[in-house]
C-alpha cells in the first residue's frame, strides 16, 4: 500500500513516516500543497494523510480540487486540536476522516488502516484466501495455521493482492503501490519479487495470468 504524507512541519511528517513504513507501507512525503495537490492527481495513492495548514494551498483547498476532478483516493486530515470548524468543513469537503493535532501514532495507524479496510470494502483488520491469512493489525502471515516470516516489500505485496482479491493486478500497478516515488524500480523487480513471495508461502495462491497480471482468489471468512 503507497501513502502519501502532505505534513510541513518536519519533526512530524518525521515521526509519521516512520511509524507507516514501519507498519508495511510505502510513503511518499510533501511539506507544501502544491505539490501534494499535482502528486495526488497524477498518482494512484492508496491513501492520503493530509494536514490542512499547508504553505502554497491549503490542504481544505487541495481537498476540494481532488474531489472537484473526481479522485475518490482516501483521505485523513490532520486538524489542530479544537479546529472544529476546519474539521467539519473539511468532512464536508469529502475527507474520509480526521485527527486532531497531537495525536497518538497508534491512533494514525487504526485510523489508516479502517480507511483502507473501508475502500476495500471490508471489516476486519483478518483478511484469508485459501490457506492463507494475514492480520494487518499486527503485520503477521501464517499459511494453515504456521506463521510465515515475509520482508517489508513481500508482505506490502501480499496486503496489496489480498485487499484486491478476485480481481487480475498487473505488475505496472504493484510497481506503482509497492514502492515509494524515489524508489529505483528494475523492470523485472515485481517478478523477481513474486517468486521469493511464492516461495515463502509454499503454496498455490499466487495465479498469473499471462500478459495481465496476478490474482488471488476471493477471501473466505477468517
Amino acid at each position: 500500500m503507497r501513502i502519501l504524507l502532505a505534513e510541513d512541519d518536519a519533526r512530524i511528517a518525521g515521526k509519521v513516516s516512520t511509524v507507516l513504513e514501519r507498519a508495511g507501507y510505502a510513503v511518499d512525503a510533501t511539506s507544501d500543497g502544491e505539490d501534494a495537490w499535482f502528486r495526488g492527481d497524477v498518482e494512484d495513492y492508496d491513501l492520503v494523510v493530509l494536514d490542512l495548514g499547508l504553505p502554497k494551498m491549503d490542504g481544505l483547498a487541495v481537498l476540494k480540487k481532488w474531489r472537484a476532478a473526481g479522485r475518490a483516493l482516501p483521505v485523513l486530515i490532520l486538524t489542530a486540536r479544537g479546529a472544529w470548524a476546519e474539521r467539519v468543513e473539511g468532512i464536508d469537503a469529502g475527507a474520509d476522516d480526521y485527527l486532531c493535532k497531537p495525536f497518538a501514532m497508534e491512533e494514525l495507524l487504526a485510523r489508516v488502516r479502517a480507511l483502507l479496510r473501508r475502500a476495500a470494502g471490508r471489516s476486519s483488520s483478518v483478511m484469508t484466501a485459501g490457506p492463507v491469512t494475514l492480520d494487518s493489525r499486527q503485520m503477521r502471515v501464517w499459511v494453515k495455521d504456521e506463521p510465515v516470516d515475509l520482508s517489508p516489500l513481500e508482505y506490502r505485496c501480499l496486503s496489496y493482492l489480498m485487499h484486491h482479491a478476485g480481481r487480475v493486478v498487473s505488475s505496472g500497478e504493484l510497481m506503482e503501490h509497492l514502492y515509494a516515488h524515489d524508489h529505483d524500480r528494475e523492470p523485472n523487480a515485481v517478478e523477481v519479487l513474486m517468486g521469493r513471495l511464492r516461495r515463502k508461502l509454499g503454496v498455490e495462491l499466487i495465479e498469473t495470468r499471462r500478459g495481465f497480471g496476478y490474482s488471488v482468489p476471493e477471501q473466505t471468512a477468517p
